[in-house]
């Protein structure tokens, strides 16, 4: 019998219409569109207005998704909902996005990595699929960052966007799919990136609020010298352990954190700069959402049998990547 991969049948992603653009942040904090570009490589980032929440753009994007596919919901096995901005404490927001699609026979959970969680994600519900448990998995990621950014911290709020994306996982024994994955943390990273209040730790309180401590808190220095390092080298590890070399990696998909980490990843694994997806100029870092708003926006210049290297790094610090073969 043929080894069964995990192969992404279907992807598509919604990101909100209000556009922030940087001549709107120079209004709000002390900075300017130049200092922007040059530093991040980000012209303007989506922000979700109204009374709506991260799973309200999962929902979006899976509903495309169903669409495309031409499946119902009710096929759906299991969903994977990576995202550091829930809904709520709980329930998770995989079982508020099941109801809210009409997946009725999945059962799911929340993922959470930081920026590196679509990518966990994705080496999770492979091995659901590879078990031969499950048919069709959901793997969703996707953050509402406005909802934790403080718009007077002009380190933070330049950087960070609305949106989400979702893949549709199923058996594949033609050998395409999730070939491989390496996944990394390291906890002692955590202060450096993370929100300091809202957990078990350090409840609401009056306190907590007044000291802006349920905002992203990020010590930009310490995070861009780990980031930049470990994921290229994450990239190029996996590349070196399937015996991959640039000219047969097709894309390199690597998380939108910073135009400057993203040439040093390319640049480490030596794939030219026309094989690398990026969209940060136009949504900023979307945490979760990112590698699949990649993957949406380049669908239609994907190939069967493309070799995809996917990248990520996150609070935590979180960091991976994954080997896939494109299979359609």
């Amino acid at each position: 019998m043929s080894k069964i991969h995990a192969a992404i049948t279907a992807v598509n992603a919604y990101v909100p219409e209000y556009i922030l653009t940087n001549q709107e942040l120079e209004k709000m904090v002390d900075t300017n569109d130049e200092w922007i570009v040059t530093r991040t490589g980000i012209k303007e980032r989506r922000i979700l207005k109204g009374n709506l929440g991260t799973s309200d753009m999962g929902a979006k994007a899976v509903e495309g998704l169903l669409k495309k596919r031409g499946i119902g919901a009710e096929e759906i096995d299991m969903i994977i909902f990576c995202t550091t901005t829930p809904d709520m404490v709980f329930p998770a927001s995989a079982n508020i996005l099941a109801h809210k699609v009409g997946a009725i026979n999945a059962w799911g959970y929340d993922l959470n990595a930081a920026c590196s969680g679509f990518l966990f994600g994705l080496a999770t519900g492979s091995q659901f699929i590879e078990s031969g448990k499950h048919k069709k998995v959901l793997v969703v990621g996707g953050d509402k960052m406005s909802s934790i950014i403080n718009y007077k911290d002009r380190t933070s709020c330049i950087i960070f966007g609305d949106g989400c994306g979702a893949v549709l996982l199923e058996p594949n024994t033609e050998g395409y799919g999730v070939i491989d994955s390496i996944l990394k943390s390291d906890g002692s990273g955590g202060p450096y990136l993370c929100q300091k209040a809202g957990g078990s730790l350090r409840p609401a309180s009056h306190e907590t609020v007044d000291n802006d401590e349920h905002f992203l808190h990020q010590e930009g220095q310490a995070v861009f010298k780990f980031a930049v390092t470990n994921m290229a080298d994450v990239a190029a590890e996996i590349m070196e352990k399937n015996n991959l070399t640039s000219e047969n990696v097709d894309w390199l998909v690597p998380h939108q954190a910073n135009k400057r980490i993203i040439d040093a990843t390319s640049n480490r694994c030596g794939i030219d700069s026309e094989k690398v997806m990026i969209n940060i100029e136009k949504y900023g870092n979307t945490t979760n959402g990112t590698i699949p708003l990649c993957l949406w926006e380049w669908e239609s210049k994907l190939k069967k049998g493309d070799n995809l290297i996917l990248a990520a790094f996150g609070g935590g610090f979180t960091w991976g990547s994954l080997y896939l073969k494109w299979a359609y």
